[in-house]
């Protein structure tokens, strides 16, 4: 009888719900912050889980609910309110101009905090961590000399974009476990330098900017944090199933978000990092030929793929608008962002 009272209990109990927010960035005056309003998933992703539990944390991460249509609240630092409404895939973006001077709220690492709420009840559902979601965006610091937007997949950590169908991406990323994913050698220190900068103080802002979807959003923010690398926003994408009706982005999705990031920080250069996996050297290129000002180097990891690096050559060797290092290893591009004096 406990076994059936335990049965009917999980098929009546009412589903969690949760709002996830994803680290951004912003300006003393603009926000730009993404966030989704999906079930609670209760992940938890520990150093010695076993292999079921890696399974069970992915099909979680990509059997996710999403709420429509519900009015969300965000709670700036000084008890203001800003609402909007998720889409129907339950995504809810601010980007928005406002009268506060969020600088004054910031950390000494530039982060600002937020609040995050649902306006009203969300229908036959219990709304966890009693309605309370942090948010956080960076607003780059002064000092900082530079930023850097880098790939995260064949960049810092291994996929295997380039191998047959992909399979790699999809045993390195479904099935393992994040805490078991080493760096590629040499990256978090090379980024802990960049983010030092020159003067040793600089906090030069580090974005992440990767075409993993969001589902895989805190299993990258845990590879982050567990390889020591520096705190930052980690830009995702929108998951698309081949059934997918609604318009593709006209651009791709770095390429927008790269522009974006020039965009709200006018003043500052910036240091683009990725792989020859896949279309990073096109993309960089361009916006290093649309921006000529604004973009300092270059750093592409190379890919044991011999077609896929002749590809590449033929964009980055006649290439002569920005410096463009072809590496195999974090350490050439160490010693070239030294010779620069970028750190």
């Amino acid at each position: 009888m406990k076994l059936l009272s335990r049965i009917k209990n999980h098929l009546t109990a009412k589903p969690e719900v949760k709002l996830a927010t994803y680290r951004s960035y912003g300006t003393s005056s603009h926000l730009y912050l993404l966030g989704r309003a999906i079930d609670d998933d209760n992940l938890k992703m520990h150093e010695d889980q076993s292999f079921f539990r890696t399974l069970s944390n992915t099909y979680k991460q990509f059997d996710s609910y999403e709420i429509s249509n519900a009015e969300i609240a965000l709670e700036l630092p000084n008890g203001v309110v800003l609402t909007t409404k998720t889409n129907s895939k339950g995504y809810f973006l601010y980007d928005k101009t406002i009268s506060l001077n969020l600088k004054e709220f910031a950390d000494d690492e530039g982060w600002v905090k937020l609040k995050a709420s649902f306006v009203t009840e969300v229908h036959n559902s219990i709304i966890t961590n009693n309605n309370q979601f942090e948010a956080e965006l960076l607003i780059p610091p002064i000092k900082a000399s530079y930023g850097v937007i880098s790939d995260i997949d064949d960049t810092i950590l291994h996929t295997g974009v380039t191998s047959f169908l992909k399979w790699r991406v999809i045993k390195n990323s479904l099935f393992k476990n994040a805490h078991n994913r080493i760096s590629l050698e040499g990256s978090p220190k090379f980024y802990r330098d960049l983010h030092a900068g020159k003067k040793g103080d600089e906090q030069n802002p580090i974005i992440y900017l990767s075409n993993s979807p969001w589902n895989l959003y805190q299993y990258l923010r845990i590879f982050l944090e567990i390889n020591d690398f520096p705190k930052g926003p980690i830009l995702l994408r929108d998951f698309r199933t081949p059934f997918d009706k609604t318009l593709r982005p006209e651009k791709p999705h770095k390429q927008k978000e790269i522009v974006n990031i020039l965009k709200t920080y006018p003043h500052l250069k910036f240091i683009l990092i990725g792989d020859s996996g896949e279309h990073d050297p096109a993309i960089y290129t361009e916006i290093a030929a649309q921006y000529p000002d604004r973009i300092l180097a270059i750093y592409l990891r190379s890919v044991k793929h011999r077609q896929q690096m002749r590809r590449v050559r033929s964009i980055v060797d006649n290439f002569e608008t920005v410096p463009v290092l072809m590496v195999e290893n974090s350490q050439q591009a160490q010693e070239h962002a030294r010779e620069m004096g970028f750190i």
